[in-house]
């Protein structure tokens, strides 16, 4: 369904709607049920596919080979790529912030395997 943005002047906020097609009466404001909004152009997004995503950083030779060196700072920037500005959680943005500092995150971190103990058979 298309997205259509409105300017609400009852409550002076900007509305952003699901519609399935644009009428010539606009529905009621969802913040102070105004019947007033009045439609203002809004912008597009396009995405990446992953395939242009991997294409993109497989093109790069420097990034490459950082990221072959386990390099972090390559690792942050293959994380921001593949992203592609999506939102992350607050967790994973502190990681990718500090490979980008140069800083290889810990090995063990929440949800990953516990370190397997290895027996001595002395």
């Amino acid at each position: 369904m298309p997205i259509y943005e409105y300017m609400c002047p009852g409550c002076q906020r900007r509305v952003t709607l699901y519609l399935q097609m644009h009428s010539a009466s606009p529905p009621p404001c969802p913040q102070c049920g105004s019947n007033t909004l009045s439609r203002v152009f809004s912008t597009f997004s396009v995405h990446k596919t992953c395939k242009d995503a991997y294409d993109s950083i497989l093109s790069d030779n420097q990034l490459t080979q950082g990221m072959m060196r386990n390099d972090p700072r390559a690792l942050a920037e293959w994380n921001k790529r593949m992203s592609q500005g999506e939102p992350v959680a607050p967790e994973y943005e502190e990681m990718v912030e500090r490979m980008d500092r140069g800083e290889m995150p810990p090995r063990q971190m929440a949800g990953a395997d516990p370190p397997v103990e290895e027996s001595s058979t002395e």
